[in-house]
C-alpha cells in the first residue's frame, strides 16, 4: 500500500533532483553552518510561526534526511518513515500539539526538535505551527541587511508578528504610522490581530501573482496600505482587492526594482526640448506647437492644477512656486489655463483639491511638496486620465512624477563667493529640512568654499530643528561674518537675511548673491510635452520606469544672481565656475571627497552616481554640525522628512 510517506518521498527526490541539477544544494541548510562565533541568543517563548518561514535545521544532524523543500527523502522501509506516517496520521486526527524548538535567525527558522513535525506541516501545507523560539542575533554592522533585521526586532516587540517582511529601512516605522502606532508601545491586541488577519488575506491574493519580482509579500501589502487602508482589506471581497491590486500593478513592479532602476532621472533640458515641426519659423515655435497638438485650442485649454500646502505670502517656497504658475499663463497666453488650491496640507484636503480639479477638467495636477506625494499618488490611482506630478525626487513611483533641481551646483558656487568675503574663514549654513538632495547642497556649499579657502569651516544649523532660536547668539559670538540663509524671501515678512549675506559692523546687512529658483522655466518645459505630445515618449517612460526631472544650471531652471556690488574677481569666480558647471567639466563631487570619518571616495573613482548624490548622508569634512534625527524636528517638518527625509548615518561624528 502506497503510504503518504511514499508520497512526500517522491517529493523530495524531485526536489534533490531539481537542485542538483540547477547546481544548488540539495539538502536543508544548518544553522551551525552560517552563524558567527561569539553571538548572542534570546528567548523569545511561544508563537505561532509561519511554516513558510521555517529554513533549515539547528545542526547537521539531520539535514540530509530531507530536501532543501522540507520533503524526507530516507528511505520508505527506515524507522525514520515510520514514525513520519505516525506523525502525519496524528495531525489529521487530533492534531500536532507539542511545540517544536527553532532558533530564529535574520527572521528565518531553523529547527532543533521536531524535523519531522515541521515536514508533515510543509506536505500538507499548513500555514503555522506552535515553536518554543530562541532568537539569535546578527552582529551589528553596516549592511542594509542587517540594519532592517534590528527594525524588525524593535516591530516584534509590539507587534509579534513574524510573517511581515521587508528590503528597505524605515518600513516597519513606515506601517506603525499608517496604523497611527509607534514602534515604542505594544500595539493593542485587536490591531495585532487585525494586521496578522489582513496579511493573511492578502498574501493569499498577491503570492499566486509574485512570480519572481524581487519584493516580498510585506513590501507589496505596505504599498497597498499607503493607497487603501487595511480596513479596506478586511471588509471588502477578495474580487474587490484582487482589482486594487491590479490598479497598483505598476507600482509594484517598480518597488522590486533596485537602486537606479526604479528611477528614469531626466537630467538634460535637451530630453525635453523636443523640436517644432519641420519648417516652423524661430519666431513661430508656439504657432507650430498649435499644428503638432490641435487637441488644445484658446476655447479648449490645458487646464493645470496646482495644489499648496499654504497661501503663497505665508511661505517662500510656495512663492517661488507661484511665480512659476504666473509665468505659464503669460508664456502660453490662453492655450495654458492655470487654477491653484491653497491649504492643501492634509490628505482629506489634497483629495477634496483633486476632486475639484477632476469635475473642473485639469489634465495635470502639480503638487508642490514631499510631505504631498502619499495622497497624490492615492489621487494618481483614483484618477487615471489625469496626469501627476510632485516636486520631489527620489519617490519612485509609476503614477506620479516627480520634480526637482541640482540646487548644490548653485551652492557649490555659493560656497566658493561666501569664502571670498569671508573675514576668518567661519561661514553660517542656515538648512531647512533634512530631505534628499539638501545634504548634498551643503557639502557642496563645503567643497567649493574650501576650494577658495582651505581654512574654511561651515558652521551647520537648521531652522527645522526644536530650540534652534540660539544660533544667532552662537554666530556672534564666534564673530561670523558670512551667513548662507534661505534662498527666498517670504514675501508676507521680508528680510534681507536671504542668500549669501554679510553682517556689518554695527548689524547692517549687505546682500551678495542669492540661487534662483525658475520655476517658470521648469513648467514651461514640462508644460510643453504636453501640448506637443511627447509627454509619453519613450526617452521619458522607459520600461515603465518611474520619470524623475532632475535639472540644473545648464537648463536655466537653477542659476545664481549677484550683487553688483561685490569685487569683479569675485563677480569673475563665480562666472568661471558656473561655465564649467554647466559645460558637465566640473563637479563638487569629483576627485577626493572626505567626509568627517574619513575618506569617502578616492581621487582615481569614478564620479559619484545620482543616486549618491541624492541619498548622501555624510557632512564633508570641514562642516561643523550634524544631520538631525526625525525626533529632534518640529511636527510640521516631520511630516515632509517622513515620506522624504535622509536617515542620518548611525555614529554621527560631533563638531570639529
Amino acid at each position: 500500500m502506497i503510504t503518504e510517506y511514499d508520497k512526500a518521498k517522491k517529493l523530495g527526490d524531485r526536489q534533490v533532483h531539481r537542485a542538483i541539477v540547477s547546481g544548488q544544494y540539495p539538502y536543508l541548510p544548518a544553522l551551525d553552518d552560517l552563524l558567527e562565533t561569539g553571538h548572542a541568543e534570546y528567548p523569545v517563548g511561544l508563537a505561532e510561526i509561519p511554516v513558510r518561514m521555517i529554513a533549515g535545521t539547528k545542526t547537521q544532524g539531520r539535514q540530509s534526511a530531507f530536501s532543501s523543500g522540507f520533503m524526507p527523502i530516507l528511505d520508505n522501509s527506515s524507522e525514520f518513515a515510520a514514525k513520519w506516517n505516525q506523525l502525519y496520521n496524528a495531525q489529521l486526527e487530533e492534531g500536532i500539539r507539542d511545540p517544536v524548538k527553532v532558533y530564529e535567525y535574520m527572521q528565518r527558522f531553523y529547527v532543533q526538535e521536531g524535523n519531522k513535525r515541521v515536514s508533515v506541516m510543509r506536505y500538507l501545507d499548513m500555514p503555522l505551527i506552535m515553536a518554543d523560539v530562541i532568537r539569535v542575533m546578527p552582529f551589528r554592522r553596516d549592511e542594509r541587511d542587517i540594519r532592517v533585521y534590528y527594525e524588525f526586532t524593535e516591530f516584534y516587540r509590539v507587534a509579534p508578528i513574524y510573517e511581515i517582511t521587508f528590503t528597505e529601512e524605515g518600513c516597519y516605522a513606515e506601517l506603525a504610522e499608517i496604523l497611527g502606532q509607534d514602534l515604542s508601545e505594544p500595539w493593542p491586541a485587536e490591531t495585532v490581530e487585525a494586521v496578522r488577519s489582513a496579511f493573511s488575506l492578502f498574501s493569499k491574493l498577491f503570492e499566486p501573482r509574485r512570480g519572481y519580482l524581487q519584493i516580498t509579500t510585506g513590501d507589496a501589502f505596505l504599498l497597498y496600505l499607503k493607497i487603501y487602508s487595511i480596513e479596506s482589506i478586511l471588509n471588502e471581497s477578495s474580487s474587490v482587492i484582487e482589482k486594487r491590486i491590479s490598479g497598483i500593478w505598476n507600482e509594484i513592479l517598480n518597488a522590486s526594482r533596485t537602486g537606479s532602476d526604479r528611477i528614469n532621472l531626466i537630467e538634460r533640458p535637451e530630453v525635453l526640448d523636443s523640436p517644432p515641426p519641420a519648417g516652423a519659423s524661430a519666431g513661430g515655435v508656439l504657432r507650430s506647437l498649435l499644428k503638432a497638438a490641435p487637441k488644445y485650442t484658446e476655447e479648449n485649454p490645458l487646464r493645470i492644477a496646482f495644489l499648496y500646502e499654504k497661501a503663497p505670502d505665508e511661505s517662500r517656497w510656495i512663492y517661488s512656486h507661484e511665480l512659476g504658475r504666473n509665468h505659464l499663463e503669460q508664456v502660453f497666453d490662453g492655450l495654458v489655463e492655470t487654477i491653484r488650491y491653497d491649504g492643501c496640507s492634509t490628505d482629506e484636503q489634497i483629495g477634496k483639491a483633486v476632486e475639484s480639479a477632476a469635475a473642473d477638467k485639469n489634465e495635470l495636477v502639480i503638487t508642490t511638496s514631499p510631505a504631498q506625494m502619499n495622497q497624490t499618488l492615492r489621487s494618481a490611482i483614483a484618477f487615471p486620465e489625469i496626469k501627476f506630478m510632485n516636486c520631489s525626487v527620489n519617490l519612485a513611483h509609476s503614477a506620479v512624477r516627480s520634480y526637482y533641481g541640482r540646487m548644490f551646483e548653485a551652492k557649490f558656487l555659493m560656497g566658493a563667493l561666501a569664502a571670498s568675503a569671508s573675514d576668518n574663514a567661519l561661514i553660517s549654513y542656515r538648512a531647512d529640512y533634512p530631505i534628499y538632495g539638501a545634504i548634498a547642497n551643503i557639502n557642496a556649499f563645503a567643497i567649493g568654499a574650501a576650494m577658495v579657502n582651505p581654512d574654511a569651516r561651515i558652521l551647520l544649523s537648521w531652522s527645522s530643528v526644536k530650540k534652534h532660536d540660539e544660533w544667532q547668539e552662537d554666530m556672534l559670538e564666534k564673530e561670523v561674518t558670512v551667513f548662507s540663509g534661505p534662498d527666498l524671501i517670504k514675501p508676507r515678512t521680508a528680510s534681507r537675511e536671504y542668500g549669501i549675506y554679510r553682517r556689518e559692523s554695527g548689524g547692517t546687512i549687505r546682500n551678495l548673491a542669492a540661487p534662483v529658483w525658475d520655476w517658470g522655466v521648469f513648467y514651461e518645459k514640462i508644460v510643453r510635452t504636453v501640448l506637443n505630445g511627447t509627454w509619453e515618449a519613450r526617452a521619458l517612460t522607459k520600461d515603465g520606469q518611474a520619470v524623475n526631472y532632475w535639472l540644473g544650471m545648464d537648463s536655466g531652471v537653477i542659476d545664481v544672481i549677484l550683487s553688483d556690488k561685490i569685487p569683479y574677481y569675485s563677480r569673475k569666480l563665480v562666472k568661471t565656475l558656473k561655465q564649467a558647471v554647466c559645460a558637465g567639466s566640473l563637479s563638487p563631487f569629483d576627485g577626493e571627497l572626505r567626509s568627517r570619518e574619513g575618506v569617502v571616495k578616492a581621487e582615481d573613482a569614478p564620479r559619484l552616481t545620482n543616486e549618491e548624490i541624492i541619498t548622501m548622508n555624510w557632512l564633508n569634512d570641514n562642516v561643523i554640525g550634524t544631520i538631525p534625527d526625525l525626533s529632534d524636528l518640529y511636527e510640521e517638518a516631520k511630516e515632509t522628512v517622513q515620506v522624504s527625509g535622509v536617515k542620518p548615518p548611525e555614529k554621527n561624528p560631533g563638531a570639529v
